[in-house]
């Protein structure tokens, strides 16, 4: 059993008041890049953080799921400017840009050449996570998920050195997020959760991490979906659920959820938080046969009452899809995709790398089974 956590987490409310001495002090930084996105641009927090630190150059046109063309520009930006620090400014699509973007800060080529484990000769250039919505995770993670645009695919680049050198995860700066962001990143993070306690590679130390993460999740998100801004106490357990999912899947692993959810992303651009939340249920459905034990301990830490195993599962997947309604998820057949597409989909999602994680084999047949499920609602 193996659980590796480098990064050195700064956790609480407020906690993005110190970000100057953090990279003063800690991480023994100066100048930085500042990757963040635009809708995060104009809530005028990156002007806050340039009024700290000393910033040579802000890239703030990441996508809501990142491309290679963007991590490559970022990545030129880097060589160019040579900062000493990478600092990720908000969700996960911007954390997973500036982790991949740190590997081609010090390393030759495209993104596309970090496909998959350790595949860099260099270090990666020291970054520093600063997540802004409540379901990533990815400011505890070794790993990026990049969109190769070529492809229209989601591929993993990953490695024990790009983890971020330290984490700043403030609750507070979940206070302006829309109801939207929210439940989907909230229910991304409850994804992470829920996967990582029941894929393969789980052991007993990701498990605490998972129980308490669904835990604090399925206890907080419909108070922080209902107002953010005002309960203060859903906000901070939604933020620790989604740190502590992360610790967990990043050491474990996803599964099919996540292959769908990443196959959809690289080919319609899908929001990620969305479509996981959207195929949960009906995944977990199909795990249920192998996983029933899994879900009956997530369903009592969740506070579900049940001694029979299938009865407990029955009523957490119940309870998730009630959550999702509440928090206003869309169903899949919202989404407009064709079903002359669920082959493609589901070939997509096998060759996804986390397929051999997943609880049950799941091959094309199953997922486009689960996609027809889901259709159906």
């Amino acid at each position: 059993m193996i659980f590796h956590q480098p990064a050195k987490l700064f956790f609480g409310s407020g906690e993005i008041r110190n970000i100057q001495d953090i990279v003063r002090n800690e991480l023994r930084a100066g100048p930085s890049l500042l990757i963040t996105d635009k809708g995060l641009t104009q809530t005028g927090l990156p002007e806050k953080i340039l009024a700290e630190l000393e910033i040579r150059e802000v890239f703030d046109s990441v996508e809501q799921n990142p491309t290679s063309l963007t991590v490559n520009r970022i990545g030129a930006l880097a060589r160019r400017v040579k900062p000493d620090l990478i600092i990720g400014l908000g969700g996960g699509s911007v954390l997973d840009a500036a982790k991949a973007a740190s590997v081609l800060a010090t390393n030759p080529g495209l993104i596309e050449d970090y496909e998959g484990s350790a595949k860099q000769s260099a270090p990666p250039l020291p970054m520093l996570a600063v997540p802004t919505t409540c379901g990533t995770g990815s400011e505890v993670t070794r790993g990026a998920v990049i969109t190769d645009t070529r492809r229209r695919f989601k591929m993993s680049v990953k490695s024990a050195q790009m983890y971020p050198r330290a984490a700043l995860v403030d609750p507070d700066l979940l206070a302006t997020l829309p109801r939207s962001v929210v439940a989907s990143t909230g229910l991304d993070a409850l994804t992470h959760a829920i996967e990582a306690y029941t894929s393969r590679p789980a052991n007993l130390i990701t498990d605490q991490f998972a129980l308490q993460a669904t835990k604090l999740v399925l206890g907080s998100i419909e108070a922080a979906h209902q107002d953010v801004a005002r309960h203060k106490e859903a906000r901070e357990a939604l933020m620790y659920g989604s740190t502590l999912a992360g610790f967990a899947f990043g050491n474990s692993d996803v599964g099919a959820v996540h292959c769908l959810a990443e196959s959809l992303g690289g080919l319609y651009d899908t929001p990620h938080g969305v479509a996981n939340a959207i195929f949960l249920p009906f995944v977990m459905k199909f795990n249920l046969r192998v996983s029933a034990e899994r879900y009956k301990d997530l369903a009592t830490a969740a506070g579900i009452r049940e001694e029979n195993s299938l009865e407990a599962a029955s009523k957490l997947i119940e309870r998730i899809v009630s959550v999702s309604r509440d928090l206003n998820i869309p169903g899949f057949s919202d989404l407009g995709i064709d079903r002359g597409q669920f082959a493609r989909i589901a070939e997509a999602s096998v060759q996804n790398g986390s397929n051999p994680s997943n609880p049950r084999q799941a091959g094309i047949q199953d997922y486009v089974d689960i996609l027809d499920e889901a259709l159906a609602g």
